[in-house]
């Protein structure tokens, strides 16, 4: 089990091709996906990461979490999330997640708060046919009809599928294709819809209800710090010593040609 990610919701657009065809994809943006804390066997009885994304204001944060995020050496973020992995998939605290944690032709679930719709009808939240639009319904042709029941029980029973408050919930739509990533901009192209709203922030797994993509990489795939980077070798001492007496006897030599002239 890897970790997911946490992203925002850009929108969508659509990519065509090489025989034509057009594939709707809803764009995906990681920013400074980072690893803010970890969960234990030992410790907390499970293992798990608990990611942050997002750059949020040092006055927007309250106190405890200005701590928690300076423990973990990371800036304050807007969005925490938490995912169980298997002990072996632990990330370290502080590693960022590139878009490339995920491959093309891979399959994952998103999840997200859908778009709040307010109070709707159960012609709208419930797709209900409604009732006769032409003869004898005066002005009733949306109403959801009767809900009770006859004497005996002579009462509506809860969860009935009513008119009500639509959306702004969460839902996790599953089995969607990465079609495509871009590690460098951070971009992770998604084939259909996702929940949500334009700048709402989602969580991105693998497919529990398909194996796992062969090319995934494990535990995660993540941002080369400058500290891994391989260092410039630093000239040897007798090559700068060498260089500084060459220039003093070039400079030397001009100040007495000058004393000549």
């Amino acid at each position: 089990m890897r970790s997911g990610v946490i992203a925002q919701k850009i929108g969508m657009t659509r990519l065509f091709t090489e025989d034509g065809r057009h594939v709707p994809v809803t764009v995906l943006k990681l920013e400074n996906c980072q690893v803010v804390s970890q969960r234990t066997e030992d410790k907390d009885g499970y293992s798990a990461v608990q990611l942050g994304a997002g750059t949020a204001k040092v006055k927007n944060v309250t106190k405890a979490l200005r701590g928690h995020f300076a423990v973990a050496k990371v800036e304050p973020k807007r969005k925490l999330a938490e995912f169980r992995v298997a002990p072996d998939n632990l990330i370290e605290v502080g590693a960022e997640i590139t878009a490339d944690h995920f491959v093309s032709g891979q399959y994952v679930d998103v999840s997200g708060t859908s778009i709040g719709k307010g109070f709707a009808g159960a012609m709208k939240r419930h797709n209900f046919g409604g009732l006769r639009a032409s003869h004898g319904v005066s002005i009733s042709h949306r109403s959801h009809g009767s809900t009770g029941q006859c004497e005996f029980p002579g009462k509506v029973f809860k969860g009935k599928k009513m008119a009500g408050h639509m959306g702004a919930a969460r839902v996790t739509t599953q089995n969607l294709e990465i079609v495509r990533t871009d590690p460098d901009q951070g971009l992770i192209l998604i084939k259909g819809a996702v929940p949500g709203h334009k700048g709402g922030w989602v969580l991105i797994r693998d497919a529990v209800k398909k194996a796992i993509h062969p090319d995934a990489p494990l535990p995660a795939a993540l941002r080369a710090s400058n500290e891994d980077a391989p260092a410039e070798e630093a000239p040897a001492e007798d090559a700068v010593a060498e260089e500084v007496v060459a220039a003093a006897e070039a400079q030397a030599e001009a100040s007495d040609e000058g004393k000549d002239a």
